[in-house]
Protein backbone atom coordinates (compact mmCIF):
# COMPACT_ATOMS: atom_id res chain seq x y z
CA UNK A 1 0.00 0.00 0.00
CA UNK A 2 1.31 3.54 -1.45
CA UNK A 3 1.36 5.39 2.20
CA UNK A 4 3.76 8.04 0.89
CA UNK A 5 1.08 9.22 -1.71
CA UNK A 6 -1.83 8.84 1.02
CA UNK A 7 0.06 11.33 2.77
CA UNK A 8 0.98 13.11 0.13
CA UNK A 9 -2.19 14.02 -2.03
CA UNK A 10 -5.07 12.68 -0.20
CA UNK A 11 -6.85 14.51 2.74
CA UNK A 12 -8.49 12.76 5.53
CA UNK A 13 -11.41 14.00 7.70
CA UNK A 14 -10.39 17.07 10.18
CA UNK A 15 -6.38 16.36 8.94
CA UNK A 16 -3.84 19.29 7.96
CA UNK A 17 -2.41 18.93 4.42
CA UNK A 18 0.59 20.55 5.77
CA UNK A 19 1.25 18.27 9.11
CA UNK A 20 -1.38 15.33 8.46
CA UNK A 21 -1.85 12.89 11.27
CA UNK A 22 -0.59 9.19 10.64
CA UNK A 23 -3.18 6.39 8.77
CA UNK A 24 -3.10 2.93 9.82
CA UNK A 25 -3.64 0.95 6.38
CA UNK A 26 -6.31 -1.40 6.55
CA UNK A 27 -6.87 -4.52 4.72
CA UNK A 28 -9.85 -6.20 5.33
CA UNK A 29 -12.78 -5.66 8.65
CA UNK A 30 -14.62 -8.93 10.31
CA UNK A 31 -17.06 -8.57 13.15
CA UNK A 32 -15.63 -5.75 15.56
CA UNK A 33 -12.40 -6.18 13.84
CA UNK A 34 -10.17 -4.01 11.57
CA UNK A 35 -7.32 -6.01 10.23
CA UNK A 36 -4.30 -3.85 8.92
CA UNK A 37 -2.00 -4.70 6.12
CA UNK A 38 0.54 -5.68 9.10
CA UNK A 39 -2.08 -8.21 10.28
CA UNK A 40 -2.75 -6.65 13.32
CA UNK A 41 -6.07 -7.44 14.28
CA UNK A 42 -7.89 -4.14 16.45
CA UNK A 43 -11.29 -3.88 18.02
CA UNK A 44 -13.16 -1.02 16.44
CA UNK A 45 -14.37 0.76 19.57
CA UNK A 46 -16.01 3.68 16.79
CA UNK A 47 -18.11 1.56 14.66
CA UNK A 48 -16.78 3.51 12.07
CA UNK A 49 -18.46 7.01 13.36
CA UNK A 50 -21.75 5.17 14.62
CA UNK A 51 -22.72 3.13 11.49
CA UNK A 52 -21.53 -0.34 11.61
CA UNK A 53 -23.82 -1.36 14.23
CA UNK A 54 -23.65 -5.22 12.95
CA UNK A 55 -19.96 -5.25 12.57
CA UNK A 56 -17.92 -5.35 9.61
CA UNK A 57 -18.82 -8.17 6.35
CA UNK A 58 -22.35 -9.58 7.75
CA UNK A 59 -23.62 -12.13 5.73
CA UNK A 60 -26.64 -10.77 5.65
CA UNK A 61 -25.73 -7.49 5.03
CA UNK A 62 -23.48 -8.86 2.32
CA UNK A 63 -26.06 -10.88 0.56
CA UNK A 64 -28.04 -8.10 0.18
CA UNK A 65 -25.81 -6.46 -1.94
CA UNK A 66 -25.03 -9.22 -3.86
CA UNK A 67 -28.15 -9.74 -5.20
CA UNK A 68 -29.48 -6.03 -5.52
CA UNK A 69 -26.03 -5.10 -7.98
CA UNK A 70 -27.40 -8.43 -10.34
CA UNK A 71 -30.12 -6.16 -10.79
CA UNK A 72 -29.24 -2.41 -10.78
CA UNK A 73 -26.83 -0.64 -9.00
CA UNK A 74 -28.62 2.81 -9.05
CA UNK A 75 -31.45 4.21 -11.29
CA UNK A 76 -32.37 7.91 -11.21
CA UNK A 77 -35.18 8.35 -8.98
CA UNK A 78 -36.67 10.95 -10.63
CA UNK A 79 -39.73 9.98 -12.44
CA UNK A 80 -38.38 6.13 -11.40
CA UNK A 81 -38.97 3.95 -8.37
CA UNK A 82 -38.53 0.62 -7.33
CA UNK A 83 -39.11 -2.19 -4.74
CA UNK A 84 -35.82 -1.68 -2.44
CA UNK A 85 -36.52 2.29 -1.77
CA UNK A 86 -40.07 1.53 -1.24
CA UNK A 87 -39.94 -1.33 1.47
CA UNK A 88 -37.23 0.94 3.35
CA UNK A 89 -39.51 3.79 3.36
CA UNK A 90 -42.37 1.25 4.45
CA UNK A 91 -40.14 0.62 7.47
CA UNK A 92 -38.99 3.66 7.74
CA UNK A 93 -42.29 4.74 8.39
CA UNK A 94 -42.94 1.59 10.63
CA UNK A 95 -40.09 2.57 12.90
CA UNK A 96 -39.96 6.07 13.45
CA UNK A 97 -41.83 7.51 16.13
CA UNK A 98 -45.50 8.26 15.21
CA UNK A 99 -46.67 10.82 12.74
CA UNK A 100 -44.10 11.01 10.31
CA UNK A 101 -45.77 9.61 7.11
CA UNK A 102 -43.36 11.00 3.84
CA UNK A 103 -39.89 10.00 3.72
CA UNK A 104 -37.19 12.05 1.21
CA UNK A 105 -34.07 9.49 0.52
CA UNK A 106 -30.87 11.77 0.54
CA UNK A 107 -26.96 11.14 0.33
CA UNK A 108 -25.77 11.75 3.72
CA UNK A 109 -26.55 12.38 7.23
CA UNK A 110 -25.45 16.28 6.30
CA UNK A 111 -27.97 16.33 3.56
CA UNK A 112 -30.38 15.59 5.27
CA UNK A 113 -30.00 18.38 7.62
CA UNK A 114 -29.87 20.83 4.68
CA UNK A 115 -33.03 18.68 3.27
CA UNK A 116 -34.74 19.03 6.75
CA UNK A 117 -33.96 23.34 7.26
CA UNK A 118 -34.86 23.42 3.19
CA UNK A 119 -38.34 21.57 3.73
CA UNK A 120 -38.86 24.31 7.12
CA UNK A 121 -37.99 27.24 4.84
CA UNK A 122 -40.05 26.36 2.30
CA UNK A 123 -43.38 24.99 4.36
CA UNK A 124 -43.06 28.22 6.04
CA UNK A 125 -42.72 30.59 2.70
CA UNK A 126 -46.01 28.67 1.55
CA UNK A 127 -47.67 29.64 3.60
CA UNK A 128 -47.59 33.13 3.36
CA UNK A 129 -44.74 33.93 6.21
CA UNK A 130 -41.74 35.18 4.71
CA UNK A 131 -40.56 36.57 8.01
CA UNK A 132 -39.83 32.49 9.53
CA UNK A 133 -36.14 32.42 7.76
CA UNK A 134 -34.05 31.52 11.00
CA UNK A 135 -33.52 28.38 12.93
CA UNK A 136 -33.10 27.98 17.17
CA UNK A 137 -30.58 24.91 17.90
CA UNK A 138 -28.78 24.60 21.49
CA UNK A 139 -24.95 25.24 22.20
CA UNK A 140 -22.88 22.62 21.78
CA UNK A 141 -24.62 20.66 19.03
CA UNK A 142 -23.28 19.53 15.43
CA UNK A 143 -25.44 19.28 12.62
CA UNK A 144 -22.69 18.48 9.63
CA UNK A 145 -20.55 20.23 7.64
CA UNK A 146 -22.19 21.48 4.94
CA UNK A 147 -23.41 25.11 4.49
CA UNK A 148 -26.77 25.40 6.51
CA UNK A 149 -26.01 22.08 8.38
CA UNK A 150 -22.61 24.32 9.67
CA UNK A 151 -24.86 27.07 10.02
CA UNK A 152 -26.65 25.50 13.33
CA UNK A 153 -23.37 23.75 14.68
CA UNK A 154 -22.20 25.81 17.76
CA UNK A 155 -20.93 29.05 16.69
CA UNK A 156 -18.34 29.61 19.02
CA UNK A 157 -17.05 25.95 20.57
CA UNK A 158 -18.15 23.99 17.05
CA UNK A 159 -15.81 22.97 14.35
CA UNK A 160 -17.28 25.70 11.68
CA UNK A 161 -16.09 29.18 13.81
CA UNK A 162 -14.02 29.89 11.16
CA UNK A 163 -16.91 30.55 8.78
CA UNK A 164 -19.22 32.51 10.79
CA UNK A 165 -19.08 35.43 8.45
CA UNK A 166 -20.28 33.75 5.79
CA UNK A 167 -22.86 31.35 7.47
CA UNK A 168 -26.56 32.30 8.23
CA UNK A 169 -27.23 34.50 10.89
CA UNK A 170 -29.22 31.66 13.75
CA UNK A 171 -30.39 32.09 16.78
CA UNK A 172 -28.43 30.30 19.74
CA UNK A 173 -29.73 28.68 23.04
CA UNK A 174 -26.95 28.12 25.96
CA UNK A 175 -27.03 24.57 26.00
CA UNK A 176 -29.21 21.72 28.74
CA UNK A 177 -27.47 21.97 31.86
CA UNK A 178 -29.31 19.39 33.44
CA UNK A 179 -27.67 15.62 32.74
CA UNK A 180 -29.62 12.46 32.30
CA UNK A 181 -29.45 10.93 35.13
CA UNK A 182 -29.98 14.08 37.67
CA UNK A 183 -33.80 15.58 39.08
CA UNK A 184 -34.79 17.83 36.15
CA UNK A 185 -34.18 21.90 36.84
CA UNK A 186 -37.11 23.72 35.07
CA UNK A 187 -34.67 26.63 35.16
CA UNK A 188 -33.06 24.69 32.46
CA UNK A 189 -35.65 25.26 29.40
CA UNK A 190 -36.19 29.07 30.49
CA UNK A 191 -33.52 30.69 28.11
CA UNK A 192 -35.00 29.04 25.51
CA UNK A 193 -38.53 29.80 25.85
CA UNK A 194 -37.14 33.27 26.65
CA UNK A 195 -35.89 33.27 22.92
CA UNK A 196 -38.69 31.44 21.30
CA UNK A 197 -41.28 34.11 23.17
CA UNK A 198 -38.83 37.16 22.11
CA UNK A 199 -38.14 35.50 18.17
CA UNK A 200 -40.87 32.89 17.42
CA UNK A 201 -42.21 35.47 13.94
CA UNK A 202 -38.63 34.71 12.56
CA UNK A 203 -38.03 30.93 13.88
CA UNK A 204 -38.40 28.62 11.22
CA UNK A 205 -37.79 25.74 13.46
CA UNK A 206 -35.88 24.51 16.41
CA UNK A 207 -33.24 22.28 15.44
CA UNK A 208 -30.99 19.67 18.15
CA UNK A 209 -29.80 16.29 18.53
CA UNK A 210 -32.20 14.57 21.08
CA UNK A 211 -30.78 13.51 24.47
CA UNK A 212 -27.20 13.09 22.95
CA UNK A 213 -25.43 15.88 21.75
CA UNK A 214 -22.90 14.27 19.29
CA UNK A 215 -19.49 15.78 17.68
CA UNK A 216 -20.43 19.21 19.58
CA UNK A 217 -19.40 17.45 23.09
CA UNK A 218 -20.70 14.19 23.37
CA UNK A 219 -23.20 15.82 26.16
CA UNK A 220 -25.95 13.52 27.23
CA UNK A 221 -29.04 16.05 28.93
CA UNK A 222 -32.50 15.06 30.57
CA UNK A 223 -35.27 13.92 27.93
CA UNK A 224 -37.64 16.17 30.01
CA UNK A 225 -35.61 19.38 28.41
CA UNK A 226 -36.70 17.61 25.09
CA UNK A 227 -40.23 16.79 26.16
CA UNK A 228 -40.82 20.91 26.71
CA UNK A 229 -38.77 21.53 23.72
CA UNK A 230 -41.52 19.58 21.46
CA UNK A 231 -44.35 21.65 24.06
CA UNK A 232 -42.86 25.10 23.64
CA UNK A 233 -42.72 24.32 19.57
CA UNK A 234 -46.48 24.00 19.76
CA UNK A 235 -47.24 26.90 21.87
CA UNK A 236 -45.20 29.18 19.47
CA UNK A 237 -45.97 27.52 16.10
CA UNK A 238 -42.27 26.21 15.15
CA UNK A 239 -41.21 23.32 13.26
CA UNK A 240 -39.05 20.42 15.36
CA UNK A 241 -36.38 19.22 13.58
CA UNK A 242 -34.75 16.19 15.80
CA UNK A 243 -31.21 15.25 14.26
CA UNK A 244 -30.90 11.19 15.18
CA UNK A 245 -28.29 10.75 12.71
CA UNK A 246 -25.61 9.61 15.02
CA UNK A 247 -28.64 8.51 18.23
CA UNK A 248 -30.97 6.67 15.45
CA UNK A 249 -31.45 2.65 15.15
CA UNK A 250 -30.73 1.99 19.18
CA UNK A 251 -27.54 3.30 19.91
CA UNK A 252 -29.00 5.47 23.29
CA UNK A 253 -30.92 2.45 24.36
CA UNK A 254 -34.00 3.47 22.48
CA UNK A 255 -34.86 2.45 18.89
CA UNK A 256 -34.89 6.61 18.48
CA UNK A 257 -33.51 9.14 21.14
CA UNK A 258 -37.27 11.02 20.84
CA UNK A 259 -38.62 8.00 22.86
CA UNK A 260 -36.88 8.88 25.43
CA UNK A 261 -39.01 12.02 26.11
CA UNK A 262 -41.77 9.81 24.47
CA UNK A 263 -42.57 13.25 21.42
CA UNK A 264 -42.25 12.88 18.13
CA UNK A 265 -41.13 15.78 15.65
CA UNK A 266 -42.13 17.61 12.98
CA UNK A 267 -39.53 16.54 10.98
CA UNK A 268 -37.02 13.46 11.41
CA UNK A 269 -33.04 13.13 9.81
CA UNK A 270 -31.43 9.63 9.77
CA UNK A 271 -28.20 8.55 8.30
CA UNK A 272 -24.97 6.74 9.79
CA UNK A 273 -26.09 3.15 10.70
CA UNK A 274 -29.02 3.21 8.28
CA UNK A 275 -27.01 0.69 5.76
CA UNK A 276 -25.18 -0.40 8.56
CA UNK A 277 -21.92 0.88 7.83
CA UNK A 278 -22.40 -0.23 4.38
CA UNK A 279 -22.26 2.85 2.30
CA UNK A 280 -23.77 6.22 2.65
CA UNK A 281 -27.33 6.35 2.56
CA UNK A 282 -29.78 9.46 4.76
CA UNK A 283 -33.57 9.96 5.06
CA UNK A 284 -35.34 13.08 6.13
CA UNK A 285 -38.78 12.17 7.38
CA UNK A 286 -42.01 14.49 8.15
CA UNK A 287 -45.21 14.82 9.16
CA UNK A 288 -48.04 14.78 6.57
CA UNK A 289 -48.61 18.43 7.29
CA UNK A 290 -45.33 19.17 6.68
CA UNK A 291 -45.43 17.48 3.59
CA UNK A 292 -48.29 18.74 2.72
CA UNK A 293 -47.40 22.22 3.61
CA UNK A 294 -44.55 22.56 1.47
CA UNK A 295 -46.20 21.76 -1.57
CA UNK A 296 -48.72 24.35 -1.65
CA UNK A 297 -48.13 27.46 -3.54
CA UNK A 298 -45.37 28.11 -5.99
CA UNK A 299 -43.72 26.28 -7.03
CA UNK A 300 -46.06 23.49 -6.02
CA UNK A 301 -42.82 20.97 -5.27
CA UNK A 302 -39.97 20.50 -2.89
CA UNK A 303 -36.77 22.01 -4.86
CA UNK A 304 -34.67 19.23 -3.98
CA UNK A 305 -33.47 16.03 -5.48
CA UNK A 306 -29.64 14.55 -5.41
CA UNK A 307 -28.51 12.23 -8.03
CA UNK A 308 -28.46 9.44 -6.06
CA UNK A 309 -31.39 9.88 -4.33
CA UNK A 310 -33.16 6.38 -3.46
CA UNK A 311 -30.03 4.53 -4.65
CA UNK A 312 -31.41 1.08 -4.87
CA UNK A 313 -28.26 -0.74 -3.84
CA UNK A 314 -27.73 1.33 -0.76
CA UNK A 315 -31.97 0.89 -0.23
CA UNK A 316 -31.39 -2.97 -0.43
CA UNK A 317 -28.47 -3.01 2.41
CA UNK A 318 -30.29 -0.77 4.69
CA UNK A 319 -33.35 -2.83 4.25
CA UNK A 320 -31.34 -5.88 5.63
CA UNK A 321 -30.02 -4.00 7.84
CA UNK A 322 -33.12 -2.88 9.39
CA UNK A 323 -34.51 -6.54 9.32
CA UNK A 324 -31.58 -7.13 11.59
CA UNK A 325 -32.75 -4.63 14.07
CA UNK A 326 -36.10 -5.64 14.06
CA UNK A 327 -35.59 -9.10 15.29
CA UNK A 328 -34.90 -7.13 18.32
CA UNK A 329 -31.64 -8.38 19.24
CA UNK A 330 -30.40 -4.89 19.96
CA UNK A 331 -31.79 -4.52 22.81
CA UNK A 332 -30.35 -7.40 24.77
CA UNK A 333 -26.98 -6.31 23.55
CA UNK A 334 -27.11 -2.24 24.15
CA UNK A 335 -28.42 -2.88 27.27
CA UNK A 336 -25.18 -5.13 28.15
CA UNK A 337 -22.90 -2.95 26.60
CA UNK A 338 -24.57 0.13 28.93
CA UNK A 339 -24.49 -2.24 32.22
CA UNK A 340 -20.64 -3.04 31.25
CA UNK A 341 -19.72 0.69 30.39
CA UNK A 342 -21.43 1.87 33.90
CA UNK A 343 -19.47 -0.91 35.94
CA UNK A 344 -16.02 -0.65 33.89
CA UNK A 345 -16.09 2.97 32.46
CA UNK A 346 -17.37 5.43 34.63
CA UNK A 347 -14.97 4.67 37.48
CA UNK A 348 -11.93 5.93 35.07
CA UNK A 349 -13.10 9.55 36.13
CA UNK A 350 -10.71 8.59 39.34
CA UNK A 351 -7.74 9.26 37.31
CA UNK A 352 -6.27 12.93 37.80
CA UNK A 353 -6.16 13.32 34.01
CA UNK A 354 -9.94 12.69 33.57
CA UNK A 355 -12.54 15.80 34.09
CA UNK A 356 -15.74 13.58 33.42
CA UNK A 357 -17.04 10.16 32.20
CA UNK A 358 -20.56 10.02 31.33
CA UNK A 359 -22.59 6.87 29.51
CA UNK A 360 -25.88 5.81 27.98
CA UNK A 361 -26.99 2.75 25.99
CA UNK A 362 -23.87 2.19 24.10
CA UNK A 363 -22.19 5.29 24.15
CA UNK A 364 -19.47 6.10 26.89
CA UNK A 365 -17.27 9.07 26.78
CA UNK A 366 -14.49 10.18 29.05
CA UNK A 367 -13.81 13.54 28.92
CA UNK A 368 -10.26 15.19 30.24
CA UNK A 369 -8.76 18.17 31.59
CA UNK A 370 -7.16 19.25 28.65
CA UNK A 371 -6.82 17.82 24.62
CA UNK A 372 -5.08 14.69 24.03
CA UNK A 373 -2.75 13.60 21.48
CA UNK A 374 -4.60 12.39 18.64
CA UNK A 375 -1.43 10.70 16.92
CA UNK A 376 0.39 9.88 20.28
CA UNK A 377 -2.75 8.44 21.64
CA UNK A 378 -4.06 6.48 18.37
CA UNK A 379 0.14 5.11 18.80
CA UNK A 380 -1.38 3.57 22.08
CA UNK A 381 -4.69 2.22 21.50
CA UNK A 382 -3.14 0.39 18.39
CA UNK A 383 -0.52 -1.38 20.26
CA UNK A 384 -3.00 -2.50 22.75
CA UNK A 385 -5.30 -4.11 19.43
CA UNK A 386 -7.90 -1.40 19.69
CA UNK A 387 -9.15 1.37 16.91
CA UNK A 388 -10.32 4.63 18.95
CA UNK A 389 -10.48 8.00 17.28
CA UNK A 390 -10.56 11.04 19.67
CA UNK A 391 -10.52 14.71 19.34
CA UNK A 392 -10.69 17.58 21.57
CA UNK A 393 -10.85 17.11 25.29
CA UNK A 394 -13.38 13.20 24.26
CA UNK A 395 -11.92 9.79 24.15
CA UNK A 396 -15.09 8.22 23.32
CA UNK A 397 -16.84 5.12 21.79
CA UNK A 398 -20.05 3.81 20.46
CA UNK A 399 -18.51 0.28 19.42
CA UNK A 400 -20.73 -2.13 16.87
CA UNK A 401 -23.38 -4.21 19.43
CA UNK A 402 -21.94 -7.22 18.43
CA UNK A 403 -18.80 -6.90 20.67
CA UNK A 404 -18.56 -9.19 23.38
CA UNK A 405 -17.93 -8.47 26.92
CA UNK A 406 -14.14 -9.20 26.64
CA UNK A 407 -13.47 -7.02 23.51
CA UNK A 408 -14.87 -4.23 25.58
CA UNK A 409 -13.28 -4.77 28.04
CA UNK A 410 -10.03 -4.64 26.36
CA UNK A 411 -11.46 -1.25 24.67
CA UNK A 412 -11.77 0.06 28.41
CA UNK A 413 -8.19 -0.53 29.54
CA UNK A 414 -6.89 0.80 27.12
CA UNK A 415 -8.56 3.97 27.55
CA UNK A 416 -7.38 3.58 30.97
CA UNK A 417 -3.96 3.13 30.39
CA UNK A 418 -3.78 5.72 27.62
CA UNK A 419 -4.53 7.78 30.73
CA UNK A 420 -2.89 7.08 33.58
CA UNK A 421 0.14 9.35 34.56
CA UNK A 422 3.04 8.08 33.29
Amino acid sequence: MDLSFDQRHIWHPYTSAINPLPCYPVARAEGVHIELDSGEKLIDGMASWWAAIHGYNHPRLNQAAHQQIDNMAHVMFGGLTHTPAIDLCKKLIEMTPNGLERVFLADSGSVSVEVAMKMALQFWACQGNQHKTRFLSPRNGYHGDTFAAMSVCDPINGMHSLFSEVLSHQIFAPAPQTRFDQLWNEDDIAPLAQLMEQHHHQIAALILEPVVQGAGGMRIYHPEYLRRCRQLCDEYDILLICDEIATGFGRTGKLFACEHADISPDILCLGKALTGGYMTLAATLCTEDVAVGVCQGSPGVFMHGPTYMGNPLACAVANASLDIIRQGDWQKQVTAIETQLKQQLLPIIELDAVADTRVLGAIGVVETHHSVDVAAIQQHFVSQGVWIRPFGKLVYIMPPYIISPEQLERVIIAIQTALQEP
